[in-house]
């Protein structure tokens, strides 16, 4: 009888991705970020999976106080070293935690996860619920997940469940009266295949502002 194989540990896979390549994002801030929070006043910023820093490095170019939290030692140095090439480096901090299993200490005027959705292992309700706990009265978090494959897709690489709108809000089990809904939106962005095929891929926004 064959032995099932271990699930990978996602410091592994993750470490492997970074790893394996010179630069596995493009540097630029992810769009749907920009949109919400380029009116909020800066203070500190908590970035949930930062990779290579290109939020968090845009939060700090804007006036915010960063700490980017990833898995990656990999990406996190990267991260440091291109924010000390944006002329940022004082206004970021880069922390390593394996999100589900330890997370930054500390209070945040604004916690982002963007994309924080995974083919190994996470605990996407639990490490969600513990941002939320994290954010200042006052403040904002700021969630941006896929909605689901994209258009061209015809067999997706993995299983997985893609949230909805009410079903997020409903795993957060925020408490009635503390939290009101700034934004709550399915947003259609282009995105094209790896062969250049043109299609769509939606995303889910919310920004909840604690009172």
């Amino acid at each position: 009888m064959n032995a099932t194989p271990a699930p990978e540990r996602p410091a592994d896979f993750w470490e492997a991705r970074y790893r394996d390549t010179a630069r596995l994002f493009s540097g630029r801030p992810n769009d749907l970020l920009v949109r919400e929070a380029a009116g909020l006043p800066p203070g500190t910023a908590l970035d949930l999976g930062c990779g290579e820093g290109g939020d968090a490095i845009w939060l700090a170019a804007t006036g915010w106080r960063v700490t980017g939290v990833d898995v990656s030692a990999t990406a996190l140095e990267r991260a440091a070293r291109h924010a000390v090439e944006a002329g940022v480096a004082e206004r970021t901090c880069w922390e390593r935690h394996e999100l589900g299993r330890s997370f930054p200490d500390g209070s945040f005027d604004l916690v982002s996860a963007q994309y924080l959705q995974s083919p190994v292992e996470l605990d996407r309700r639990g490490v969600l619920r513990r941002a939320a706990r994290s954010v200042a009265d006052g403040g904002t978090l700021l969630i941006v997940m896929h909605a689901g494959w994209p258009s061209w897709m015809e067999r997706p690489p993995f299983d997985t469940e893609f949230p909805t709108l009410d079903g997020l809000l409903a795993e957060l089990a925020l408490p009635e009266g503390e939290w009101s809904v700034v934004t709550r939106e399915t947003v259609r962005r282009p995105s094209a295949s790896p062969e250049g095929l043109d299609g769509h891929r939606d995303d889910h926004v919310w920004r909840l502002r604690r009172e």
